[in-house]
């Protein structure tokens, strides 16, 4: 028969929940039961892996320390991986025995924490220990909390070696639902394998940084065709509200200054040709952002506004600057 305690504090000295982890594990050894500690402060970088330990062990012990509020942040990670990567047919014939013991307020709650969380595990959660600790010397000195905590290290023992059912619980009608929504169904050696990957920073970070270049590029190609669509627009735009002028030539070159596009505009007359590129002899340089330039053609903003405002700069002859609201008459 094997037992396995996993202990959730911080490992102070001053910490209660040491005395009593020590006083049950004497306890159950001498009723012949191999006992295995489980530090999670020490087994932090490796907690993922750790629900592959219950495979062997016939009942589990939880331990943790508030020491402020809750049942810490080492307990609650083993529970996670418990769920995520624990064999749940394994877990379903473990009795946990839950340990609490507390500096301040909450070990009752914390108590009914780790039942609940065992108990959505689907495995079997015995009535535990729960203690608030004002002074640790005189908890360990006293008689009648010595004998309280060895029969419950015996009651575990009659529990494991007795296979005592709990009455249903209505926890246990709604798990089926709950793990129903966790994902893709693996195995027990699939889930292990993945525990293994997960406790590996290494593997972790690349992987991380293989879905942030992935991200990237989509990011990118969906940028590259929504802006590539945008200055189609732009050309249909200027050509559907062209309101050509008799006698009227010029040169238009608009750098597009967040993209590095310029888009050249040549006017003779009636004829209007619209295109991306460079020309050697504009007559007027114009300059300003993807956004300022939407408003412009979408008629929220006029070409000599965003001048005047500051948003356009233009240089060359403004004579024919002062035209283009009349050649291309968005509102």
């Amino acid at each position: 028969m094997k037992v396995n305690i996993y202990y959730g504090g911080r490992g102070l000295l001053e910490d209660p929940s040491l005395y009593v982890m020590d006083k049950l594990t004497e306890v159950l050894e001498e009723l012949r039961i191999e006992v295995t500690r489980y530090n999670l402060y020490e087994e932090k970088n490796g907690i993922t892996m750790l629900p592959n330990t219950l495979k062997e062990a016939d009942g589990i012990i939880l331990v943790t320390t508030v020491e402020w509020f809750g049942i810490g942040g080492y307990m609650s990670q083993f529970l996670d991986a418990c769920w995520l990567y624990g064999d749940k047919e394994k877990i379903s014939t473990l009795y946990m025995l839950p340990v609490v013991m507390a500096t301040t307020y909450g070990e009752k709650d914390g108590e009914l924490s780790l039942c609940k969380a065992w108990e959505m595990l689907g495995g079997i959660p015995m009535n535990g220990l729960a203690a608030y600790v004002e002074e640790h010397i005189e908890f360990e000195n006293n008689p009648i909390y010595r004998d309280i905590i060895e029969k419950k290290a015996e009651m575990l023992y009659r529990y494991i070696r007795q296979k005592i059912k709990n009455l249903p619980s209505s926890t246990n009608a709604v798990i089926q639902t709950v793990q129903r929504g966790t994902g893709i169904a693996l195995t027990p050696q699939e889930s292990e394998q993945l525990s293994i990957y997960v406790s590996d920073d290494t593997y972790v970070k690349k992987q991380k940084e293989d879905i942030e270049e992935l991200a990237q590029l989509f990011k990118n190609r969906l940028g590259e065709a929504g802006a590539e669509k945008k200055e189609g627009e732009f050309i249909s735009s200027f050509k559907k509200h062209f309101h050509p002028k008799e006698g009227f030539h010029a040169i238009f070159s608009i750098q597009i200054s967040d993209t590095g596009k310029t888009l050249i505009i040549e006017i003779n007359g009636t004829e209007l040709k619209c295109s991306y590129g460079q020309h050697p002899k504009p007559d007027v340089v114009a300059r300003t952002k993807h956004d300022i330039l939407e408003a412009i053609i979408n008629g929220r903003m006029t070409y000599q506004r965003a001048f005047m405002e500051g948003s356009l700069s233009a240089k060359g002859d403004f004579e024919l600057s002062r035209n283009f609201d009349t050649i291309f008459q968005f509102n």
